[in-house]
């Protein structure tokens, strides 16, 4: 008898949830670009900050060289007189010119050198340009946080925009439901002779026209999920299961200060910036020490020295000597040395003005970014006045149009009214809806746009 075991494995699938607005935003800034071109700036300065903070780290060189020496030296000696040494020389004058004689000197040589160099004290110039550069760093941080600020944005538009389709979406499959009921009662009236077959047609006709609304969003949703999916990365399987709910954003600006504007945050940096580039430049004519040390060998191979004429006038002994080889180490140095540029050119003072200039440039760009940035808040906090009042507005008008079309559809069964006038009555409360909800869109934009002037942008706000 064989017996067979079946075992059995728990599979477990996990359904896939929507992404959040928190999912998709996080996402957006991981590919957004200019956030990208940002974290590059970033390295680049942190890596020009390393740089200088090694300019105080020791240089080491290791250099050598060999080959081969020939060099003539010419000597032509003054008048030369040797006093007497009685009785054992009895002195003489060499007149001037007596020793005129060429010497050459040929052989083959070899060197080494090993070098230590470190800098002591660079007049300051290095502390102030690791100050410029981290303000610059700071100046790339604040315009960070506007270009974050703009992805939100960007993906709230399209989250609220899949919100603004989806409730479309529910307004037609409203309509849809009313308008079947509406033709069941339209065919039966036509049955009975109440209404005519051309009135019957335009419920048709209207029929159609939903149909069509119906393909439309359809390709309003498809293009919003392609959108999100290149902004965000997110697979289009889960962006197509997002089912937000538009509703209305609260906001009180508390404070109208707009001093902690990112875009005047950076412009203040730029300047604290340029303001260590000019005490930078200001040290040229401070000295720089720097303390060195080296050891270094010498050596000559198979050297011949050699004279043209006799060493000793009024004598044949010419020079000729084969050196035998000859070497020098250690050759060792060390000592502390400086530099101090006296006149530069004016190249300093030339850089300075030219940093001033820049700054003067960065005060003009903040005294117009101020005024345009309280344009802008004013500008923005009407705009959330008026479109946080035409959603209220919009709200009474759906209501009005829907006890319209309550009515109209009891008219209608009595045949009090045609069908153009339901169809009518249909179409209002359909757009009522529509504008109810793109209203409370366009809030929305305002509120964020708000926060944005103020400073106060944030996702769990939205």
């Amino acid at each position: 008898m064989v017996t067979v075991a079946i075992i059995s494995f728990p599979f477990v699938f996990q359904a896939q949830s929507a992404p959040t607005l928190k999912e998709l935003v996080d996402a957006a800034m991981t590919k957004d670009a200019a956030i990208e071109q940002q974290n590059l700036e970033s390295k680049l300065n942190s890596l020009d900050l390393q740089k200088l903070k090694d300019v105080f780290l020791p240089k080491v060189e290791i250099s050598g060289k060999g080959g081969y020496l020939n060099t003539r030296a010419n000597f032509i000696s003054p008048e030369i007189a040797i006093p007497a040494i009685k009785p054992i020389f009895p002195g003489a004058v060499f007149p001037e010119g007596s020793f005129n004689n060429n010497f050459n000197f040929s052989g083959l040589f070899g060197a080494a050198n090993a070098e230590a160099k470190v800098l002591l004290y660079s007049g300051g110039k290095v502390k102030y340009l690791k100050e410029a550069l981290t303000e610059k760093e700071n100046a790339n941080k604040a315009m960070q946080v506007k270009n974050q600020d703009e992805v939100i944005t960007q993906i709230s538009t399209a989250y609220d925009q899949f919100a603004l389709v989806i409730e479309s979406k529910k307004v037609l499959d409203e309509s849809k439901k009313r308008l079947d009921a509406n033709k069941k009662t339209a065919e039966k009236a036509l049955g009975y002779g109440l209404i005519t077959p051309y009135e019957y047609k335009k419920i048709e006709l209207a029929e159609a026209t939903l149909d069509s609304k119906m393909v439309e969003y359809e390709g309003k949703k498809e293009l919003l999920i392609t959108l999100l999916n290149l902004l965000t990365g997110i697979d289009k399987e889960r962006i197509a299961l997002i089912n937000p709910k538009l509703e209305k954003i609260e906001y009180l600006v508390a404070d109208t200060d707009i001093s902690n504007r990112t875009e005047l945050r950076a412009i203040d940096h730029g300047m604290k910036a340029i303001d260590a580039k000019i005490k930078a430049e200001k040290t040229w004519w401070i000295p720089k020490v720097q303390a060195s040390t080296s050891l270094a060998y010498l050596g000559l191979y198979n050297a011949n020295i050699s004279s043209s004429k006799a060493l000793i006038p009024g004598t044949n002994q010419k020079l000729d000597s084969d050196l035998t080889n000859f070497s020098l180490f250690p050759i060792f140095q060390a000592g502390v040395g400086f530099k101090w540029d006296v006149f530069d050119g004016n190249e300093g003072k030339h850089e300075v003005e030219k940093a001033k200039i820049e700054k003067e440039i960065l005060e003009s760009k903040k005294s117009d970014a101020v005024r345009k940035l309280q344009l802008n808040l004013v500008n923005n906090q009407t705009n959330y006045n008026i479109t946080d009042s035409q959603v209220e507005m919009k709200a009474k008008a759906k209501q009005i149009a829907k006890n319209a079309l309550t009515q109209a559809e009891k008219e209608f069964r009595y045949g009090l009214i045609k069908s153009t006038q339901l169809i009518e009555a249909e179409n209002d409360l359909e757009n009522t809806e529509l504008e109810y909800q793109t209203a409370i869109f366009n809030q929305r934009r305002a509120a964020i746009e708000l926060m944005k002037s103020t400073h106060n942008l944030s996702i769990e706000k939205l």
